[in-house]
């Protein structure tokens, strides 16, 4: 993968196609950053990138050239108005493979969302064999891959069939953790800095948890699953957790939930107590998620617990009667090697749980990781994941639900697999976009789904003193959410 901490000139003459470009060169240059320009003036350095279009009513030529410090390449094409924006890109990442020496796994798919493409494509009547020419030719997909995308959606698809759009989901935000892991981008606050906050945080969420209850049982609405994330939600005393546990409770009928899930997450937070109240409060699934159980690499992100901390939170929980436990790993890791990251996955597979997430670690600007991007583009990423997928699906775990992010090193994808019949609703619902996700606490985002397919998002506030001072002006947003939930009763539940 190729790091450029320059921004490269991207010259775009008679079109404004600079989202997809943009994610097209980010397949190739993972953490550079663009000028976007107009004109070729702009050009003052020996590495950019053009794209002209030149229309006309029927069919539009275009070209493009690329430079990254030698002599320019140039390709030129023709394509209908409806896929000059494909075919230019199309034609970049064909340039760019040559060029850099790069094949980008999902091709010119660019998207977050893979398995939705492939879903699409099974409900319109299309065979495995023609799912994979349509998508191989527009996307030009590695094989690998699009087998991949294809297990996920054919074993998904049997829960999305039961999705209750007239029904919601609550998301319930802890957005504080011992520590900031250096390859997190997330809003998650150290408990050393939050700690004083921690009483009147607890006090208004709870709060807000009664309020969307209350719009809740005034719409009639139902409340299909229940996810507590973060952050770590388990940094917080088992009393606090009570309490807003307690509160979840108090403000919906738990009775007709399928699924309530509390990430348990970092193995030096998990305490014999918390489990116990999240049992007794309602949640069945929990996570337990060590990243990796090498303990030089758990040094090198900043976390404070060995891998045998984390095994022993596993046993624990087990102990305490949990049948549903996820465990989440990162591929990828600084420092780690090829043969670390087997080791750590055979592990996990001897303790069995029943759902194993394989993350693949993104750059993101936003964490300390980032500064230090470059020396983590020649990890051997890609054969850590390839190694995960034949070692878990030889294990007996299906892939469930995928999704990718940009700076993703070799632009690869999560999975979550799962051994059959404990595949996560929450996780899956959260991916699909058909059911309203309502979002508590800070850095929280409610995910409005109205019955024509459109999505409103609506974000709490991030910080926990900005969340508690502005929290009677982030409670009138709750209009919207009424609205919403009224408008979706008119859809028949599956």
């Amino acid at each position: 993968m190729i790091n450029n901490d320059s921004k490269m000139p991207v010259v775009l003459i008679g079109n404004s196609f600079k989202y997809e470009i943009e994610a097209t060169l980010k397949l190739f240059f993972n953490t550079a950053r663009f000028r976007f320009c107009g004109d070729r003036s702009e050009i003052d350095t020996s590495r950019y990138i053009v794209a002209e279009v030149r229309e006309s009513a029927d069919i539009c030529s275009f070209a493009t050239e690329v430079c990254l410090g030698g002599e320019p390449v140039v390709n030129e094409g023709n394509a209908a108005p409806d896929l000059l924006e494909h075919e230019i890109c199309r034609s970049l990442f064909h340039t760019l493979c040559k060029m850099t020496g790069i094949r980008p796994p999902w091709g010119i798919m660019t998207g977050i969302r893979p398995v939705k493409k492939v879903i699409e494509l099974i409900e319109q009547g299309m065979d495995e064999e023609q799912i994979r020419k349509d998508l191989t030719d527009r996307f030009e997909l590695l094989p690998e891959k699009l087998s991949l995308a294809y297990r996920t959606a054919v074993d998904q698809l049997p829960i999305l069939h039961k999705i209750d759009r007239s029904a919601a989901s609550l998301y319930v935000s802890i957005p504080f953790c011992p520590t900031r892991c250096s390859y997190c981008p997330f809003v998650s606050h150290s408990m050393d800095s939050a700690r004083k906050l921690m009483p009147e945080y607890i006090a208004a969420l709870c709060r807000e948890l009664e309020i969307v209850g209350e719009i809740v049982r005034e719409t009639g609405t139902k409340i299909d699953t229940i996810y507590f994330g973060g952050g770590t939600p388990t940094s917080i005393s088992a009393d606090e957790l009570r309490a807003v546990m307690e509160a979840v409770g108090r403000s919906f009928d738990l009775g007709s939930i399928r699924e309530y899930s509390v990430e348990a997450g970092r193995p030096d937070t998990i305490t014999a107590e918390k489990l116990r109240v999240i049992k007794e409060l309602g949640a069945s699934r929990i996570s337990v998620n060590p990243q990796t159980l090498n303990d030089d690499v758990l040094r090198v992100i900043g976390r404070r617990h060995s891998g045998e901390d984390a095994i022993r939170a596993f046993e624990l929980a087990r102990s305490l009667g949990f049948d549903n436990i996820n465990t989440d790993l990162i591929a990828g890791l600084p420092t780690e090697s090829a043969d670390s990251f087997r080791s750590t996955l055979d592990r996990i597979c001897e303790l069995s749980p029943e759902s194993i997430t394989v993350h693949t670690l993104t750059l993101k600007r936003s964490a300390e990781l980032f500064e230090n991007s470059s020396a983590n583009l020649k990890n051997p990423v890609a054969e850590m994941v390839d190694y995960s997928i034949g070692k878990l699906i030889g294990c007996g775990y299906l892939p469930y639900y995928m999704y990718r992010q940009k700076n993703t090193l070799d632009n690869l994808e999560n999975v979550g697999y799962a051994k059959k019949g404990f595949e996560s609703w929450y996780n899956i619902f959260i991916m699909d976009e058909t059911q309203t996700i309502l979002g508590a606490g800070c850095a929280a985002s409610t995910k409005l789904v109205y019955p024509d397919g459109k999505i409103k998002r609506i974000h709490n506030y991030k910080f926990p003193y900005e969340y508690i001072n502005r929290f009677d002006e982030l409670m009138t947003k709750k209009t919207e959410v009424t609205e919403c939930l009224r408008k979706i009763k008119s859809i028949q539940p599956k």
